[in-house]
């Protein structure tokens, strides 16, 4: 689970423990014990959000016009391929 800063609470940390997945939250900058953060592997989010962003350009998902789910997913995957392919 990549995750920024502000979900790191104890709640959410132990759920992660619980369902057995590894969690790769920086710890908050005031925490007594400073949880160790595989930095390479958080960098890779970047990559996620960058995507969301480029998506966000096209009014027609920004601002979901599409009424049914499952055109709403066919334009998405047509504008994700569509970034992929530039």
């Amino acid at each position: 689970v990549l995750a920024d800063r502000g979900y790191d609470t104890d709640s959410i940390i132990n759920l992660l423990i619980e369902k057995q997945a590894n969690a790769v939250i920086p710890s908050r900058k005031h925490r007594k014990v400073q949880r160790s953060t595989d930095w390479w592997l958080f960098k890779e989010r970047h990559l996620v959000e960058c995507l969301f962003n480029k998506l966000k350009h096209n009014r027609r998902l920004a601002t979901r016009f599409d009424k049914l789910t499952c055109t709403f997913v066919a334009f998405l995957k047509l504008a994700s391929s569509m970034i992929w392919l530039a």
